[in-house]
């Protein structure tokens, strides 16, 4: 009877001693296994709100779309939302400075303002317009340099342009003075198209239905003071193609008759390189123009640049053009450095050294180029 008392007495005694730990790890399991569910509820808790925003983004981009499609299909909408078009400005100055015999302006100067505004009239149409805001002599002026209409759905090919528009002869003359290269357009622009050739009149072009980018273009222009309105005429045409992945090139000419005895013919090349096509972090290019005006005599120009971006923002290019005149064949050497912070933004730093009978002297310019708003894709 002793051993039965002291077996019962000592198994009492180890339960008293086991139970409590038996409780305990049972209390941290309890608690470890709450733990892991609060931890996979959260986890979980988090996915259903990333894929919430996600789904509340991908339902807000549709219905936008869906709203653009609606009003591309039905262009006799009435009110606000039926017209939305896209709009830009595009702020442009310098500050410049000269020695020697050079007549350029000095100092801080406003260069133009561009207000830029584009849209689809419907499913057939398109309008652009661009107006530049300048000062000069102290005074503002507002010019209307590009308005016109463009067709988007004819067959074959074919697209036509009316209203007032850049040429769209050579290589330069179409672009705007905010994606050019240099702070200034080349010589043989500013002597034979005072910068550039902008009329009023009907562009047609047609795209080769081809692998190699062929297209042909014509022009009926305006002219200047011509009672007839139908004073200047053009034909252009442009070629190119890739080369690989990395390179890209483009050769076209032009033939302008301003009138029965003035005329200007013009001939461009350019090459451009980027590594596996990936323009945004290394570039080159290439291009070079030649033009020949004939009226009473014959005089040409040329320039050729090249520009290089060794690294993403910031670009460096040189250029040299030339005239061939009556009495002077002027001379310039130009390098410039510019520094990107956006594709809207860009500042640049010019040095111009100029040999000519009459404008004979060194300029360099300090010029910023800024734009908000709407920023269209740059041509080729």
């Amino acid at each position: 009877m002793r051993v039965v008392g002291f077996t019962n007495a000592g198994l009492a005694f180890a339960l008293f001693l086991v139970l409590p730990a038996l409780a305990m790890a049972q209390d941290n399991e309890i608690e470890d296994i709450r733990t892991a569910i609060d931890e996979l509820r959260a986890d979980y808790e988090a996915r259903i709100t990333e894929l919430e925003r996600r789904l509340a983004i991908a339902e807000q981009n549709s219905t936008q779309a869906a709203r653009a499609a609606q009003q591309v299909s039905q262009p006799a909408e009435s009110g606000n939302s039926a017209f939305n078009p896209a709009i830009g400005v595009v702020f442009q100055g310098f500050l410049t400075g000269n020695d020697g015999e050079a007549q350029e302006e000095e100092g801080f100067v406003v260069g133009e303002t561009e207000l830029i505004m584009s849209a689809n009239v419907d499913d057939k149409f398109a309008a652009y317009l661009t107006a530049a805001l300048a000062f000069e002599d102290g005074e503002s002026e507002l010019e209307v340099e590009e308005a016109w209409v463009e067709t988007t759905a004819l067959p074959a090919g074919f697209s036509a342009r009316f209203g007032r528009m850049f040429s769209g002869i050579g290589y330069l003359n179409a672009k705007h003075s905010h994606t050019w290269d240099f702070a200034d357009q080349a010589l043989p622009y500013q002597a034979f198209l005072d910068g550039r050739y902008v009329d009023n009149g009907v562009q047609v072009r047609w795209m080769a239905p081809t692998d190699l980018y062929l297209e042909l273009g014509g022009e009926i222009m305006q002219g200047e003071d011509d009672p007839s309105g139908l004073g200047a005429s053009s034909v252009f045409t442009n070629v190119g193609g890739d080369v690989g992945v990395s390179h890209s090139w483009l050769a076209g000419a032009s033939y302008l008759d301003l009138d029965a005895t003035t005329s200007l013919s013009m001939a461009h090349f350019v090459w451009k390189w980027a590594p596996q096509g990936n323009w945004k972090e290394r570039n080159f290019v290439f291009q070079t123009e030649y033009l020949e005006r004939r009226d009473s005599s014959t005089e040409t120009g040329w320039y050729a640049q090249a520009v290089y971006q060794p690294i993403q923002r910031w670009r460096f290019g040189a250029r040299a053009d030339g005239l061939d005149l009556d009495g002077d064949d002027p001379r310039r050497y130009t390098v410039m450095m510019d520094w990107s912070n956006s594709e809207f933004s860009r500042l640049r730093l010019q040095f111009a050294r100029s040999e000519s009978a009459i404008d004979d002297g060194n300029q360099w310019g300090l010029q910023y180029i800024h734009s908000i708003g709407a920023h269209g894709a740059h041509a080729f």
